[in-house]
């Protein structure tokens, strides 16, 4: 018998656990007693394991609405690459903007928050290219670059095909900017020095049918006026040579204060 208990002793101590033989109570239990160890915070039989906390793996927020800038407008142009959103770039981070986050993250999974977070902005980088500037700026907002030194005296509209802007200057001050979208290659837009010899305010072409609003003209056919192509289409499209302005506004306005003979200057 002293034999076997010495066995069981050390096969126990080997095995990692204590073993107990002298109680104090008299009692009749086995003179074997296993003293094992619980996993830390948990000191009785049948106890809970604490709970792991979770890790939030979508990382830190990128943009929301509200937010603007170049980053929104990028968000924005990957998105319509991707068919989730069908207007802008704006480069603000709107109602439509945050619809079509949703939209994208919940098709792949996501949680549905309308927020860009880094896991939203990387599985969107995957499945996406570099924009290009006129993905950027598909429907205007682009800035303007330095006017031509010709149009920096008198009265002048000075349109740069380089940033696709028109000033509206006089006497150097820039008094209004726009977008502006030129004609095809195969129906250029005329580069040079002009002037404004024609103005028609509800100007409908004869070559095309189309509708030419705030229509100033200064080289033939070629004219500065409102389209509403480009107000839809942005540079998706081209004009038959004019140059398109999608600003109904602005245009109103600049052609209110233009005269005939006022100077037009296209330059890149």
């Amino acid at each position: 018998m002293r034999k076997v208990m010495f066995a069981i002793v050390a096969a126990l101590v080997v095995g990692g656990c204590t073993v107990t033989t002298d109680h104090t109570d008299g009692g009749s239990r086995s003179p074997v007693h296993i003293q094992g160890t619980l996993p830390p915070g948990d000191d009785r039989p049948g106890a809970t394991p604490p709970p792991v906390p979770r890790r939030d793996t979508r990382g830190p927020v990128l943009w929301s609405r509200g937010d603007s800038g170049r980053d929104v407008r990028e968000l924005q142009a990957r998105l319509r690459q991707v068919d989730w959103l069908h207007d802008g770039p704006t480069g603000s981070y709107d109602d439509l903007t945050e619809t079509a986050v949703k939209g994208f993250q919940a098709r792949r999974g996501l949680p549905r928050t309308g927020r860009t977070d880094t896991v939203t902005w990387q599985r969107l980088l995957r499945m996406t290219r570099e924009p290009g500037q006129w993905e950027l700026y598909l429907m205007g907002g682009q800035p303007a670059d330095y006017p031509d030194r010709r149009c920096l005296r008198g009265r002048v509209l000075c349109i740069s095909k380089t940033s696709r802007t028109l000033r509206w200057m006089i006497d150097g001050r820039t008094v209004s900017t726009v977008a502006v979208r030129f004609g095809s290659q195969y129906t250029p837009t005329r580069e040079g020095v002009f002037s404004v010899y024609w103005k028609s305010r509800h100007h409908v072409s004869t070559l095309y049918g189309t509708s030419m609003p705030y229509a100033m003209f200064f080289s033939g056919g070629q004219a500065v006026h409102y389209s509403a192509d480009f107000a839809a289409r942005g540079y998706a499209g081209a004009s038959h040579g004019c140059v398109n302005i999608r600003d109904e506004t602005a245009i109103a306005a600049i052609f209110a204060e233009v005269s005939k003979g006022d100077k037009v200057v296209v330059h890149w």
